[in-house]
């Protein structure tokens, strides 16, 4: 079977004051917020250099539609092209167009709960 997720690419959330959460997450937790939220850094088991993020969002964002939930997860996955024809074989909704940018490609499915999922092929040096 294809490897398919590789970690967690990061956690995004809707909130009424994104500025105000960052500013009380950097005070009291010690996070190095910047305009997107935090990004954690860590190794994977070859020592290559990826990232994680963590993104409070406006609550009017349009960005998790078709969605409701007020969360979207970024999973982390090899050969994103592949796995997205094996998930649309396997019966998963897949939503929009992929897309190529230079810090990866990102594609979007449904879980059974309607909750939209952002699958990243990374391209972490990119953030460096």
């Amino acid at each position: 079977m294809q490897k398919r997720v590789t970690g967690l690419g990061g956690f995004f959330f809707k909130t009424k004051d994104p500025d105000k959460v960052k500013s009380w997450y950097h005070k009291h937790l010690g996070l190095n917020t910047d305009q997107y939220g935090c990004t954690f850094w860590w190794k994977d088991k070859e020592g290559n250099d990826c990232s994680t993020q963590w993104s409070p969002m406006k609550d009017d964002t349009t960005y998790f539609n078709p969605s409701k939930s007020t969360f979207m997860m970024n999973f982390r996955v090899d050969n994103l092209e592949e796995l997205l024809e094996v998930l649309k074989e396997e019966g998963v909704t897949v939503v929009g167009e992929m897309e190529t940018h230079d810090y990866g490609k990102f594609g979007w499915i449904l879980d059974p709960d309607g909750n939209k999922l952002e699958l990243w092929e990374p391209v972490d040096k990119a953030f460096l």
